[in-house]
């Protein structure tokens, strides 16, 4: 649906995107995600088209977007961080306004009904926008954003400032409207990408450090076969029983967790699978095993430790164009 190739934006002497490729597949929900300065908004206005770009291409539903920009720009819907609402118009007004700008041909009273049903906002649909909360305001802004039905929504922190109820109306909303559209979404808010996006993408300096779904990234940066066991049992003979195990390489305790019960990190050998044994050992003893889990990381340590590095890595610099 999106295609960004050899994306690079430069202001002055800095370059904000260096070399960027990544593609939005059709129905497909994709996280966006850097430290602030990474080149997310830099990227997100290049492929809605409020930007130029230093050099590369933005393609949508196979129009270039500074080609073709009425065609690709038809094809999205983009929801800034603080959406361009006129807080004097009422709901009704501000969409109306958005259908004419637009120059929509859908019929205008079935198509901005369904937008805002969509949105859920048909219960404010009357009031003026300055009198809404920022969450409403929020999905006024998604209204406005769909206006025109398009393929794509481009939405950067759509849930900023927004109350934990309100969160969790928006991530929901985006969810649903990913069953028919396409959907790239940039967001501070972590667990919400996890809980949403089927893929990540990880921007550092202006160059992707990651492109895959967020438990991929996890198990790729966690070490294999790690586990976390709570055992009930004297620490020291839960150790030795530990260690003597077959398919058990290393176990690691870290510390009393509930009464009478330790977390162990244990770590399996090659191709190993130790949790029926350390079950059935513990069983023999009369240790209950009280929890069992593999010790992935999640999605925030994955980005904490994708962008945790403090200056510009040195491979970022691109040769000036003669």
């Amino acid at each position: 649906m999106i295609e960004v190739k050899n994306l690079s934006k430069r202001f002055g002497s800095k370059y904000a995107l260096n070399d960027v490729s990544f593609n939005v597949n059709d129905g497909e929900i994709l996280g966006f995600l850097g430290p602030n300065g990474a080149g997310k908004s830099t990227a997100m206005n290049i492929i809605t088209g409020y930007l130029s770009s230093t050099q590369g291409t933005v393609t949508v539903g196979g129009h270039e977007i500074l080609e073709n920009p009425m065609k690709a720009k038809a094809m999205l819907g983009y929801l800034p961080e603080q959406p361009p609402l006129y807080m004097d118009m009422t709901v009704k007004e501000h969409l109306c306004f958005i259908y004419d700008l637009k120059k929509v041909k859908l019929d205008r009273r079935s198509h901005i009904t369904e937008c805002c049903e969509l949105a859920r906002i048909e219960d404010v649909f009357h009031r003026r926008i300055k009198n809404l909360s920022k969450g409403y305001r929020q999905r006024v802004g998604l209204a406005a954003a769909m206006i025109g039905n398009p393929q794509a929504l481009i939405l950067d922190e759509p849930t900023a400032g927004l109350d934990p109820q309100q969160i969790i109306d928006i991530r929901q909303l985006i969810k649903d409207l990913g069953k028919n559209r396409t959907i790239l979404l940039s967001s501070h808010i972590l667990s919400e990408v996890q809980a949403i996006c089927e893929r990540v993408i990880v921007l550092n300096y202006g160059v992707v450090v990651a492109n895959d779904a967020p438990q991929q990234l996890s198990r790729n940066l966690t070490r294999v076969g790690r586990i976390i066991a709570r055992i009930a049992g004297p620490p020291g003979e839960v150790a030795d029983l530990l260690k003597n195990l077959p398919y058990i390489g290393a176990a690691h305790d870290l510390g009393p967790k509930e009464d009478g019960a330790h977390d162990w990190a244990i770590e399996a050998k090659e191709s190993a699978d130790p949790r029926q044994e350390l079950f059935f050992a513990l069983s023999k003893k009369g240790w209950p095993l009280l929890g069992l889990k593999n010790d992935e990381m999640s999605l925030e340590d994955v980005f904490l430790r994708l962008t945790r590095a403090e200056t510009e890595p040195q491979s970022l610099s691109i040769k000036e164009e003669a």
